[in-house]
């Protein structure tokens, strides 16, 4: 599967341009779709200092799209009952500070805490140990109160890294590369560097040369920042995120992770975070994933869930256009490929509520129950799907109803009376009359 010799030159000038306005040693990128790595490009002559090229099995640092790793590792664990979202960090964590954030204030960057640890900054000095990070931690450094605003915090996501390890009796990596990379076969996904990898530089804004950058073990800060890949393993990465694997996660948990949860008040969903990924309205769609930093590196990974498509891009530059090259290569690729909904096919009876279908009112306005893809979907002025919970019980699975029970009333003659959806009461003529 590949894309069209016209769509590969639209993506490939995207590519080109971030190349050469942002001034970056190396570029590489790939498309996803419907489960297919469909397109690579690369620009650059500089992967290396001596004029390596880059290319879709080259790594790069990945920066923070490691921190979707760790949220992972996070979400496994509620799933397998080892901890609950909104436990108090000092319940995992005894003695530490900020001990009565939660984990779901960590996951989403809305718990107040300072961005960056105490001490030197992290990203370019040798990491150090969970003990030695905890023991600079300072409450006083807050940023705000939890609940305030969303704030990004790199150091809320080393005590998540943390906590993992120390409910599974592993390493924070060990987990990762067990639990998630060997399940999606991301085998060129390292804590360190393997052959070939790019270089990390920094380029001077005035002679445009280039200078190495530092690429240091992150220690305990590591679940933060520390990983490198390539674009073939990110983009099967990608493909996680739209079709999940059930092993690594319920598709549940990731349309969890994939739901707003905190945001710049001035950006909105422009800049939404979710537990442990960043959402990007591209209306009415929504790309969800992560973009990367770290010295020498840029990086950037988005999918739209709905439509099945992903892109990914990785630079080794300290700065320029890279993290938000995915977003402009989906667009190019809709642009050129427009997306197209699923065919229509004729519907099989529903194993339940048939005699539901049809126009109903709320008072005296009329909504209509139809069934779309075999799940009972409400329209007009109250929208929601529902599905069967059990006899003439359905629970809402979006929209304002979201989780709210649908019961059936019948009548002495067992006929339905009324549908009543958290007291929104539904009947068959205005005002049941």
């Amino acid at each position: 599967m590949t894309v069209r010799p016209e769509t590969a030159a639209a993506l490939y000038a995207e590519v080109a341009a971030a190349q050469s306005e942002w001034k970056l040693p190396s570029i590489t990128a790939g498309v996803v779709r419907d489960g297919a790595l469909v397109w690579t490009g690369s620009r650059g002559q500089f992967a290396g200092a001596g004029g390596e090229l880059p290319g879709p099995e080259r790594q790069y640092r990945i920066g923070s799209i490691t921190k979707t790793l760790t949220a992972i590792l996070v979400l496994q664990c509620r799933d397998d009952g080892l901890l609950a979202l909104n436990d108090a960090v000092g319940k995992h964590l005894p003695g530490i500070a900020f001990g009565d954030r939660t984990l779901r204030h960590l996951l989403s960057h809305s718990g107040g805490m300072n961005a960056e640890p105490e001490g030197p900054w992290w990203e370019r000095n040798p990491g150090v140990s969970f003990e030695a990070l905890a023991a600079a931690m300072d409450e006083s450094q807050a940023a705000g109160a939890p609940d305030q605003r969303y704030h990004y915090s790199n150091l809320g996501y080393g005590l998540l890294g943390e906590i993992v390890a120390r409910l599974r009796g592993e390493s924070w990596f060990d987990l990762v590369r067990e639990r998630i990379l060997l399940p999606l076969g991301m085998r060129r996904t390292t804590y360190f560097p393997e052959a070939p990898a790019a270089e990390g530089f920094s380029v001077h804004p005035f002679s445009g040369r280039l200078a190495p950058e530092p690429a240091y073990d992150a220690g305990a800060m590591a679940p933060a920042g520390q990983l490198w890949s390539t674009i073939e393993d990110l983009a099967a990465y990608a493909n996680f995120w739209i079709d999940p694997v059930p092993e690594v996660l319920r598709r549940e948990s990731v349309e969890e992770m994939a739901t707003p949860a905190s945001a710049d008040p001035r950006e909105a969903l422009n800049a939404a975070y979710g537990l442990g990924l960043r959402l990007q309205a591209d209306d009415p769609f929504l790309f969800v994933g992560h973009t990367g930093s770290m010295p020498g590196f840029v990086a950037g990974l988005f999918v739209d869930r709905a439509r099945r498509m992903g892109a990914v891009a990785l630079a080794n530059a300290t700065y320029g256009k890279c993290s938000s090259v995915p977003l402009d290569l989906m667009r190019t690729l809709v642009t050129h490929e427009p997306w197209l909904p699923p065919e229509w096919v004729p519907e099989p009876e529903l194993p339940q509520g048939e005699e539901l279908l049809g126009h109903w009112y709320w008072g005296n306005t009329p909504v209509t129950m139809s069934v779309s893809g075999c799940i009972l979907q409400l329209t007009g002025a109250l929208t929601c799907r529902f599905s069967p919970l059990g006899a003439d019980l359905y629970q809402g699975r979006d929209g304002y109803f979201a989780g709210e029970k649908l019961r059936v009333v019948r009548g002495a003659d067992g006929g339905v009376d009324e549908l009543n959806i958290a007291t929104f009461v539904l009947t068959r003529a205005p005002y049941g009359r």
